[in-house]
């Protein structure tokens, strides 16, 4: 079953990278290099060194407005979905948050802190933020309260509860929110760096688009995507598989 989807995976991406080789020598326009321009492009920045600098700068900011995010939107997410008065009183504050847009939030948030790390990293926690707490929410109202009844009536206590009958649950709206939140989470990042930043890949593309090179554009971004989807296959699916046990 695994060999079938790997085997499909690589025969799809091989149809795009053909489709896409084909299309650049039809055109042969610089606005389109080819996949095999991009590639060669591609080693050589990482053989420079400047593309795993720029790389290594913008998971970092990554992994740590990730983590804050889904940390502080699995914890308010949990309350509203438990707590019907907080959940009214709070809703009409979520409805602003998630219809702020981001670029409005990362320019504020430089305007109000400076362009510093701490602004960058919060601009991109609270364009996030918003996104996992109405997952989390939707997920908490669904929780099968027999079980927390029963949970109350062996006195589990708070913190045994939530271990072992509210997150597992949970579960799977936390995984909707992290691999929905990945894909989101990366693109503002880039936009942060693009605006406030002197180092990143944002930063980085942002320059290469002033000097209209494209092929480094293509090529950074190439690069960034394979690492989402490394992380995406070897982390979120082993921890969904792994957690998916207890079923």
């Amino acid at each position: 079953m695994q060999r079938s989807s790997f085997l499909n995976s690589t025969l799809s991406l091989g149809l795009l990278l053909l489709i896409w080789q084909l299309t650049a020598t039809l055109i042969n326009s610089p606005t389109l290099p080819a996949p095999t321009l991009v590639f060669d492009v591609l080693i050589k920045a990482i053989q420079s060194g400047e593309l795993p600098h720029h790389l290594g700068i913008t998971l970092y900011r990554l992994a740590i407005s990730f983590t804050l995010a889904m940390l502080l939107g699995v914890a308010i997410g949990l309350a509203l979905g438990r707590k019907k008065g907080l959940n009214n009183f709070f809703d009409s504050w979520l409805v602003i948050f998630l219809n702020i847009p981001a670029l409005v939030t990362i320019i504020l948030c430089y305007i109000w802190f400076g362009l510093i790390e701490t602004a960058a990293i919060f601009a991109v926690v609270i364009n996030k933020l918003p996104n996992v707490i109405v997952t989390i929410r939707e997920g908490a109202r669904s929780l099968d309260e027999e079980l927390i009844d029963m949970a109350r009536a062996y006195q589990f206590g708070r913190i045994k509860t939530i271990r072992h009958v509210i997150l597992p649950q949970l579960f799977p709206y936390i995984m909707a929110s992290a691999r929905t939140g990945l894909a989101l989470i990366w693109k503002i990042v880039l936009v942060v760096e693009m605006l406030g930043r002197s180092d990143g890949m944002g930063y980085q593309i942002h320059l290469f688009f002033q000097l209209f090179d494209i092929t480094s554009i293509l090529a950074y971004t190439v690069s960034f995507i394979v690492i989402i989807q490394l992380i995406e296959t070897t982390l979120l699916k082993s921890l969904d598989t792994k957690a998916q046990r207890w079923k």
